[in-house]
Parts: C-alpha cells; structure tokens; sequence
C-alpha cells in the first residue's frame, strides 16, 4: 500500500491519513467485532466522463455520508451535498458538470423505514442543488410538490450517454411489496421535465444501448421472461427470445450489454455446461458460434467494460472479480498496477470520454478491505484515496483457498476453505497436516446463487481472527459452476443438497483441518435452513447451530406472506417454486420429511436462533414456530429478535450485537471456553 498523497486536500485530509496510518499499524489483539461490522468509512468513488473529478462518499460534519468531489487536476475536494436525517445513496454522473444521486438511511432498520430513497442532483462546485423526486407520497398537496417526481421514481444502474442534461430513471409500479411494472421517463435533471416511454406490453426492466438510449426491454408472464428490441430506425418493439424465468433452458440467452459499434452481447450456454459471452445477431436472434469469453471452470458473470468508443474489456467473476482486456494499452496498465500493488486483486475504473490521465483503481484481496486509489496514466503513480474499513490489518485475518470434494454420488463440489491467521492450508498432493481446528461450517443462502469468491469477507474474517476454521461449500443448486451443478439442485432442498454439506464437512475432517468434536454449522435464509436440517440429519457431525432469518418449513413459503427479490410473489409460487423447491401437492410428502418445523423434536443440539420483526422475506413466523417447537425438548435454546429488521441486519449495532453474540455462543460450544466434558 502506498503512503498519502497530494490528494489529502482540506476537508478529506483528516479522513486520508488516519487510513493511510491504519495500513502500517504494527499488529495488535484481534479487532472488535465494530471493526468487522461497522459501516465502511469510505465506499469508493465514481469517475467523471472526462475523468477529471472523483465523487465519493465520506463522513459528513453531521455523523451522516456526505458526497465529495476531488478535482483531480488541482488536488481541491468540497463536500457538495449531505443531509442532517439522510446518508448519501448511489452516486452518478449525469455529465462532466452534473451529479445525480439518491438517499439512504444507515441509522435506522429496515422496519423502521417509511420513505423512499428519493432523487436529487447538484454540481461538482456544490451549486444548483435540486430534489427532483420525493421521499414520501403525500394524500394531500400545498402545490410546492408539482414539479417533484413521485416517490416510486427510481435511478438506473445505467448511467446513460453523459454528455447532456438528460438521464433516464425508473417509475416503479408496485404491487404490495412486489414489483408489478417498470416504467421509463426520460427526464432533464435541469429543469425536472420528463418525457414517458412508451411500448406495447408491460415492462419490467430496461436497457439502455451505448448511446444511452432505451433499447431492450423484459417482460414477463405464466414464467416466461421475454426480452424485446427496439429498432432504431422506425422505434417498433419485436420480442428478441423468450426464455423460462427460473430454471433457464440451455439454448436461451441473457443480455448483457450493447457495445459502441451497436453489438449486442449476451450470456449463454449454447448447448455446454457452463455460459460463457456470445454476440447476438439482432436481425435473427441467434448467437455466434464461437464465445467472446470462457472462464475456465465458471459460468460467465460479469459486465462488459467500455468508453464512448471502444469496447475496452469484460469484468469478470473466476476464482476472484478480474479483468479480460481487449485493448493492449490497458493490458500493460493493468499489469504495471499489478507490479506495484501485488498480492492483491486490482480493478480499474474507467471514464466514459476520457481526457485527463486519471483511472480509479480498486484494490482488494482475502485479508484486505477494499483500498481505494487514482492511477495517473502518463506519470504510472498511484495516489492513495482512501479504504473501507481501516482498522482492519492483513496480517490479522485469514487466508482463503478454493479447495474441490468429491460428494457421495461423485458430483465434484467446490468450496471456500478460509483458515485462521498463522495457518497454512495443506499442499496439493502431499500428506494432510493435522491442524485440529473448531470448525464453522458457513452456509450461503438463495440458495440459487453463487455463495462466495476470494475476497474479504467480514463475517468469514471475524470467525477466522477467532480461531475458527471456515468452510463454505457451493452445494449443488448454487450457480456459477455450471448448468449441470444447477440442475441436480432442483428439488433437493434437505435432501442431496444437505448431503454435499455434510460430505464437505466430513472431508475437511478427513483433512486433518477439523477437529470432529469441535464442529459447527451456520447460515441465513437458505443457510438457515440447511442448519436446522444438519442438525436434524447429521447430529453426529455438528455440535452446534447458529441460524438467523432462517426458512422452518417449506409449506410455509406458500401459504406465509412471503417476498422472493422483486418477483411477483404469486407468479413465484405458481411457477417457479415447484421447479426449483417442490410442488405442495405432487411433493406433499417429500416437503414434509425436509420441513425443520416439523421435525424440530430431533434437535438437541445447542442452538442460536435470530430474526427480523419487519422480515418480508421469511416472517418472523418462521422462526417463533420454529423456536416454541425446538424449545418443548431442547433447553439449550438462545433467541434474539430485532424488532425493525428485515432479511438480515442492516444496523451497525445489531450487526455487532449479533456476531459478539455467535462469538461467545461459539467459544462455550467448540471454541476455548468448551468444557472438556462436553460431548
């Protein structure tokens, strides 16, 4: 890491140097659990379309996230904009001149939150501030609204073309909790004017192409998704291809992005396991032949990297987030930052229509938050900005490895084995070196989704800087590992699925990583429930559980007020719930053997239970039946609620309370506090 810089100017100097003093503290007692857990002091930042400023979120005069500009030119910073009773939200550029953000609150829970995130815009100088949509919807008016946009306006992820006063943003239709519609405004941050977009079907999400312009939309119905383009010639819409919403057919394809010669790219499998980038012939529909980009070893995730003018490369998610260019002057600056930041992975940030020499580069690796510095492209220095959680030390945390098991049926699963500071993982192909350690067996929710990669992960690193040894293990369902590891997913839920967990969990005893005695496992949501079915199949293997937020029983999913992300619930429930989990009916009994609830008398294992009162996604219900049932027989039984929290802990506080908590649970059951009676 590099020392401060002339970047420390005025009102970011203070915040810069105590970051930079933090990476070269001498090593100390393991971190609090706030230092784990609190809030990222400084949260990146966001390069101008010249690249000449920097917008960043840092901490306001008023405890709140205020929005910084730097001049990178002449070294000035200014807070341009910040609230009393609201945090800074996502931050764009509208144009060289012009910034267009929303607000969050980071001091209160999600229960407790009755407004939206609201739209505004100022100047990189701080001038011409202005709201352009309200945070709450009001029944009755004073007339000083009028000019304001309604609460349900929401940013794009897209930041347009960003050479005008003109972006586009959302106009959400809700239904209930759920998202019904999404429709499109185009709207002058200037002068709040909108235009609506309009098409023949109800959409419910956008793309824009490299011009900024609206040009493919999603729609969806009875489980299909269908992806509609809009000529550029004549303005009609026509559906582009239809695929299924949940369980995607091999030959169907996902858009990505559209490049600035007009090239449409997409995510697909084209009849192998796993998806890689291919173009889309907009004409036809059809891709080519021949990938864009394979992972070796992983679906394609990422986004495309681009200018005004060229595609640049694809951002990329392997074993870590990297970066495959395409342009051989950004090749060679990635590897002269690689040269100087070693050891870490290195993301660059790169502005729109770049004439300045700046580019953001993000660093982050297993044991290091994400630092944060500006790359001058003609001088080849690095210039500290600033880092997430300063009083994290590398030295202090534990290593990760990607390690690969065979599960009993012969399917390979992959894994995130994360060790505690000082322990080396054993090497490929010799004998194992016993390191008898407590274990945590980590589970990842969704559990549709990929669970983890290398990177620094805080509630990984608490345990690790606690002694315990990590296992996440990538069950088959997960993504990211390819269509068939999907696929023998379906249906499986307490099942095979719960099986790769414990065959994961026999393994890294086998390895020697694990003592057999000293063996936990934990999770959320889908994690949380493969924790209470560990507990209740495999009680020979784990001593304890740690479950929060966790789903008891499945039927509950259909018959609860229930939210899945920002699907229609009942859409949801009809069609991809029985695809995905089991259908009530057909699998009635299969969904009663693999229901926790229903089963909880078999539980008898020391247990940690948490949850949200203001839970959408899997009610409070699910953990008082679950916890009144478990409690009839087993009086070993902890039970936290957080009465204005959701899907998990937004509060600081709550975040920290929570993990103090797990750690002494964990210390009295597997760690240093275990008496040598326990069994």
């Amino acid at each position: 890491m590099r020392a401060v810089s002339l970047l420390c100017a005025s009102l970011l100097c203070a915040f810069l140097t105590t970051g930079a003093a933090a990476q070269t503290a001498p090593a100390a007692a393991a971190p609090p659990a706030a230092a784990f857990f609190s809030n990222p002091a400084f949260t990146g930042g966001v390069l101008s379309p010249s690249g000449r400023y920097l917008a960043a979120k840092v901490d306001g005069k008023t405890g709140r996230d205020a929005l910084a500009v730097v001049d990178l030119m002449d070294k000035s910073a200014r807070v341009v904009a910040g609230f009393a009773d609201a945090d800074i939200g996502t931050v764009q550029w509208v144009n060289d001149e012009r910034l267009l953000f929303d607000t969050t609150d980071k001091q209160i829970a999600f229960g407790a939150m009755d407004f939206a995130p609201g739209l505004y815009t100022v100047r990189h100088d701080g001038t011409k501030f202005r709201q352009l949509a309200e945070r709450r919807g009001y029944f009755i008016r004073d007339g000083s609204r009028q000019d304001m946009l309604p609460w349900h306006t929401y940013m794009m992820d897209e930041t347009g073309k960003q050479d005008s006063d003109y972006v586009y943003v959302r106009d959400i239709g809700f239904r209930g909790h759920a998202v019904h519609s999404v429709d499109l405004l185009r709207l002058n941050v200037a002068t709040g004017t909108t235009s609506h977009v309009n098409v023949p079907f109800t959409p419910t999400d956008w793309m824009l192409d490299n011009d900024g312009e609206p040009r493919l939309a999603q729609s969806s119905d009875k489980g299909k998704v269908s992806i509609w383009l809009r000529d550029r010639e004549t303005g009609k819409w026509r559906v582009l291809t239809t695929f299924d919403a949940y369980v995607t057919d091999k030959d169907a394809f996902e858009p990505l992005g559209f490049g600035p010669d007009g090239t449409l790219y997409a995510r697909a499998w084209q009849g192998a396991d796993h998806a890689a980038i291919y173009k889309v012939d907009l004409r036809t529909g059809t891709l080519g032949a021949t990938p864009v980009l394979r992972v070796d070893g992983f679906d394609f995730s990422g986004h495309l990297v681009a200018d005004a003018t060229r595609l640049l490369g694809v951002r990329y998610q392997g074993d870590a987030l990297d970066t495959a260019w395409f342009d051989p002057t950004f090749k060679a600056i990635q590897a002269d930052i690689d040269a100087k930041l070693p050891g870490t992975a290195n993301l660059i940030s790169v502005p729109r229509r770049p004439d300045t020499p700046y580019l953001l580069v993000t660093a982050y690796s297993d044991v290091q938050p994400s630092v944060y510095f500006i790359y001058d492209t003609t001088t080849r220095k690095l210039d500290y900005v600033g880092q997430a959680h300063k009083e994290i030390q590398a030295k202090q945390m534990g290593r990760q490895t990607f390690v690969t098991y065979t599960a009993r049926d012969g399917l390979k699963i992959p894994a995130m084995l994360t060790l505690p500071p000082g322990v080396a993982a054993n090497q490929p192909g010799a004998a194992p070196v016993p390191k008898n350690l407590p274990l945590v067996v980590l589970v990842h929710g969704g559990p549709y989704v990929r669970g983890t990669y290398w990177r620094w992960n805080p509630q990984v690193q608490f345990l690790a800087s606690r002694g315990y040894a990590v296992l996440e293990p990538e069950f088959r369902g997960s993504t990211g590992y390819g269509r068939q590891h999907f696929t023998r997913g379906l249906k499986q839920w307490g099942l095979a699925m719960q099986d790769d967990i414990a065959d994961g969990t026999r393994w890294a005893i086998a390895q020697g990583y694990a003592d057999p005695a000293r063996v936990c496992i934990a999770g959320a949501s889908y994690g949380g429930y493969a924790t209470l079915m560990g507990l209740i199949r495999d009680p020979d293997l784990y001593r304890c559980g740690v479950e929060w937020a966790g789903v008891t029983d499945i039927n509950l999913m259909y018959t609860g007020h229930w939210r899945y992300a920002s699907d229609v619930p009942e859409e949801f429930k009809q069609y991809g719930m029985p695809q995905l989990i089991g259908d009530p009916v057909k699998d009635a009994e299969q969904l009663k053997a693999t229901s926790p609830l229903l089963q909880a008398a078999r539980i008898r294992q020391p247990l940690l239970l948490a949850y949200g009162g203001a839970d959408e996604r899997v009610p409070l219900i699910h953990g008082t039946r679950f916890r009144d049932a478990v409690k009839a027989g087993n009086k070993d039984v902890e039970w936290i609620e957080y009465d204005d929290e959701g899907h998990g802990w937004s509060l600081p506080k709550n975040r920290i309370d929570f993990w103090t908590r797990v750690e002494r649970f964990l210390d009295r059951h597997i760690g240093a506090g275990r008496k040598a009676s326990t069994p």
